[in-house]
C-alpha cells in the first residue's frame, strides 16, 4: 500500500501501483525523500499528521514521521517558518540524547511541508495502558511521577518546554518498561525573550493550563501542570473538564476517588494540588522542586483507606480550557434591585458588615473600579470585555468590547469622564463615560499591561507593564510623554501622589520605586521591606504615606519621604493581590489568594473584619467614594458587593 501525504486526505491508503490518490487526487510518491516508505497514519493534531514509516536505508527499520503544514502565505513567511523549524529541530536532536526521549533521525522540507523523522518506540501509551488494565492506583501514579519528572528536568534544563503532556504522549517502552516522553512537535524553545511571550496557542484542551491556551505563553510550570492533570485522568478515567465544578471553582478528583473506593496519601495529594495551582507563580517552578517533595512522599506508605482519598482541601483553578473558552456570559444580567446607600454613612460594625449582593455572568474577574460619583462599577477579566454595573442595584448597564485579550486593570479619571483599561494585548484603551465610546488606543508597551492610574489632572495617565517599564501618556493625542524604563523587575502596580508629582511602581523584584513624574528622575527605591513581589501600591490622600500589598502575605505602610516601614498589617495567609483605601484614608480593604477580603482600621492599624464568601483568589478590590460600599472581584467568576 502507498500512503497519501496530503494532510487533508480522509482515506490515504492506496494500492502500490496508484500514481494519484484515489481519495483526494494528490500525486503519490512511493518513497518520501527517496528513502522513507510511509506505511499508515498514526494520528493527527492541529499542526499535521504523524505516520508510521520504514527507513529503506536502514534495513527497513521502523520510524515515526511527523508532518507539519505551516499555515503561511508567501515565500518569505515560508522561509521564516523553515528557519524556525530548523532551529527547533537542532534542539530536539540534542534532547534525543536522553534515553527516554525518541532520537531525532532527520528533518527536512518537501513540497512546502516540514518533516521530522524520529525513532519508533514500541509499547503502549499510558492512555492505552489505563484502557486495558483500569484506573491507576496510587502506586502507579507515584511511578508515573518518578518516571517522567527526571525527563522533564532534562528537557527544561535544555531550555525547551514540551507544551503537550498527556496520557497519549507518554509511552511505556516494551523493551525495558521505562516511560518515554513523546511528541515534541509542539515544543517551544525556552529563553528569557520567548518563554513568556505570546505565541501559538497549542496544547490539548483540559490538559494545557490557561496561560498556554489563552495567550500561547509557556513555562516549565506549564508542563508540570499538564503532568498533574495527566495523573488525575489516569486515576479517575474522567475527562479533566468533568473533574472541575465551575460553580464552586474546585477540582473534584478527590470526590471521584472516593466514589471508586480509592485512596491517596496526603503527601502525593499535596503534590498534585501544587501542580494544579491556577497561578503559574504558585505552582512548582521546576521538576527538581517536585522531585524533592516526591522523595519525601515516597517515604510515606501508600494510602489504602478510602477516607484518605479526600484528605486536604480541594484546590481551586482556572476552569478547564474547553469549558472556559466556550462558555460565554450573557451580555446583560439584571439583578434584583436593592436600596441605594444612604446619603450619610452610618456607623456600622461587626456582623453589620456583610455581603449585600453577588454579581455573576463574569469570568475570572481581574479588575474593578468605581466611578467618582459612585454610580458605576466597572469590572473586567479573562473574557476581554468590560462590564459597567449600576453599583447600587447590581444591574448590568453595558458591556464594552475592544480588547482582544484579557483585561488586567481599570481606572476612572478623577472627573469621571474617562475609563482606562489595560490588557494582555499590550494596549491601554481609553473610554469616554457616560457616553461609553472608545476614544483612544494607547500603543507602546511590548508586553502585558498590568496597571493603570490617572494623573490628578484627569488628562494624562500612567501604565505599568510586564515589559519592565511604566509610561506616561496624554489622553488628548494618545502620545507617550515619558517612558520610565530603568526597572529591574516587571511592573505589577502603579500609583500617583495626590499632588501629581510622584510616581510609585510596585515590582516583581520585591521593590517599590519612586520617580519624579515631571522630570523622570529616580527619587527613591524601597528595597527593604517586602521579600516577594509587590502586587499593589497606593499613596494616601494626604500624600505622606505609601501602602503596599505583597505576595509575601503582608501589607506595609511606608513613610513616603524616608522610605521607612511604619507598620505591617499581617493576617492574610496567602498573597495580597489588591488594596483600596477609603477617600478619608481611615479604612483599607485588601483581597488575597487566601480567598478573603479583609477590612482594616488605618487609624489603629488593626483588622476589623474578614469576609470569606469567595471560593477562589480575590484579585481586585475597590471602595465607593462615600466609603459605604466595597467591591471585590475573584477567580470564582463573581463580584461581591460589601457593606463596610
Amino acid at each position: 500500500m502507498t500512503c497519501c501525504l496530503n494532510p487533508a486526505c480522509e482515506q490515504p491508503q492506496n494500492p502500490d501501483d496508484a500514481e494519484f490518490c484515489l481519495s483526494c487526487g494528490t500525486q503519490l510518491f512511493p518513497l518520501l525523500r527517496s528513502r522513507y516508505r510511509v506505511l499508515r497514519p498514526l494520528g493527527q493534531g492541529g499542526f499535521g499528521k504523524t505516520y508510521l514509516a520504514v527507513d529503506e536505508d536502514r534495513l527497513s527499520s521502523r520510524c515515526v514521521i511527523k508532518q507539519f503544514s505551516p499555515q503561511v502565505e508567501g515565500s518569505k513567511a515560508l522561509d521564516k517558518a523553515i528557519r524556525l523549524f530548523d532551529q527547533e529541530a537542532v534542539r530536539l536532536h540534542e534532547l534525543g540524547e536522553h534515553p527516554q526521549i525518541p532520537a531525532l533521525l532527520a528533518y527536512f522540507e518537501q513540497d512546502k511541508r516540514l518533516y521530522l523523522v524520529q525513532q519508533f518506540i514500541e509499547g503502549p501509551t499510558l492512555l492505552q495502558e489505563m484502557q486495558h488494565s483500569g484506573m491507576f492506583n496510587e502506586q502507579k501514579v507515584r511511578a508515573v511521577l518518578a518516571g517522567v519528572l527526571p525527563v522533564l528536568k532534562y528537557v527544561h534544563d535544555h531550555q525547551v518546554i514540551h507544551r503537550d503532556i498527556t496520557p497519549s504522549n507518554i509511552i511505556r517502552r516494551k523493551t525495558d518498561n521505562k516511560l518515554v516522553l513523546l511528541d515534541f512537535g509542539v515544543a517551544k524553545l525556552l529563553s528569557a525573550e520567548t518563554a513568556s511571550q505570546p505565541g501559538t496557542k497549542i496544547g490539548t484542551e483540559g490538559y494545557a493550563p490557561m496561560e498556554q491556551l489563552r495567550g500561547g505563553k509557556a513555562y516549565p510550570a506549564s508542563d508540570l501542570y499538564s503532568l498533574g492533570v495527566t495523573c488525575l485522568y489516569l486515576m479517575t478515567r474522567t475527562k479533566p473538564d468533568d473533574l472541575y465544578n465551575p460553580l464552586e471553582g474546585k477540582w473534584l478528583w478527590r470526590d471521584k476517588l472516593k466514589e471508586h473506593g480509592m485512596a491517596m496519601s496526603e503527601g502525593i495529594a499535596n503534590i498534585l494540588d501544587k501542580l494544579l495551582k491556577d497561578l503559574v507563580s504558585e505552582r512548582y517552578q521546576s521538576a527538581d522542586a517536585v522531585m524533592r517533595d516526591l522523595r519525601m512522599a515516597l517515604s510515606q506508605p501508600v494510602a489504602n483507606l478510602p477516607t484518605t482519598a479526600i484528605a486536604g482541601n480541594p484546590v481551586s483553578r482556572v476552569p478547564p480550557a474547553s469549558a472556559s473558552l466556550t462558555s460565554r456570559p450573557p451580555t446583560s444580567q439584571p439583578r434584583m434591585p436593592i436600596s441605594n446607600p444612604p446619603a450619610s454613612k452610618p456607623q456600622i460594625s461587626g456582623s453589620q458588615r456583610r455581603c449585600l449582593m453577588t454579581l455573576t455572568g463574569t469570568r475570572w474577574v481581574l479588575a474593578t473600579a468605581v466611578s467618582p460619583d459612585g454610580r458605576l462599577l466597572a469590572s473586567a477579566g479573562l473574557d476581554n470585555s468590560i462590564r459597567l454595573w449600576n453599583f447600587a442595584t447590581g444591574e448590568l448597564m453595558q458591556t464594552l468590547s475592544g480588547h482582544v485579550k484579557p483585561i488586567n486593570c481599570l481606572a476612572f479619571s478623577p472627573d469621571g469622564q474617562f475609563l482606562a483599561s489595560g490588557s494582555d494585548d499590550y494596549t491601554v484603551r481609553v473610554w469616554q463615560v457616560p457616553a461609553v465610546k472608545m476614544v483612544k488606543v494607547l500603543s507602546g508597551h511590548s508586553r502585558d499591561v498590568t496597571s493603570v492610574c490617572f494623573h490628578p489632572d484627569g488628562r494624562s495617565l500612567v501604565s505599568g507593564s510586564e515589559d519592565r517599564s511604566a509610561r506616561l501618556w496624554t489622553i488628548d493625542n494618545g502620545e507617550t510623554v515619558r517612558v520610565f524604563p530603568e526597572l529591574a523587575g516587571i511592573v505589577r502596580s502603579v500609583a500617583i501622589s495626590p499632588n501629581g508629582q510622584i510616581l510609585a511602581c510596585g515590582k516583581l523584584d520585591n521593590q517599590i520605586k519612586l520617580w519624579n513624574l515631571a522630570t523622570g528622575a529616580t527619587l527613591k527605591v524601597f528595597g527593604k521591606g517586602h521579600f516577594n513581589a509587590v502586587n499593589a501600591v497606593l499613596i494616601t490622600p494626604d500624600g505622606k504615606s505609601l501602602i503596599s500589598g505583597s505576595k509575601d502575605k503582608t501589607i506595609k505602610v511606608w513613610n513616603l519621604t524616608t522610605g521607612e516601614v511604619v507598620n505591617t498589617l499581617a493576617g492574610h495567609t496567602d498573597s495580597v493581590n489588591a488594596i483600596a483605601l477609603s477617600s478619608d484614608g481611615k479604612r483599607l480593604v485588601s483581597g488575597g489568594s487566601d480567598k478573603t477580603v479583609r477590612l482594616w482600621n488605618m487609624s489603629t492599624m488593626t483588622l476589623l473584619n474578614t469576609f470569606s464568601e469567595h471560593s477562589n483568589s480575590v484579585n481586585t478590590v475597590c471602595i465607593s467614594p462615600d466609603g459605604y460600599l466595597a467591591a471585590s472581584g475573584s477567580s470564582d467568576n463573581t463580584i461581591r458587593i460589601w457593606q463596610i
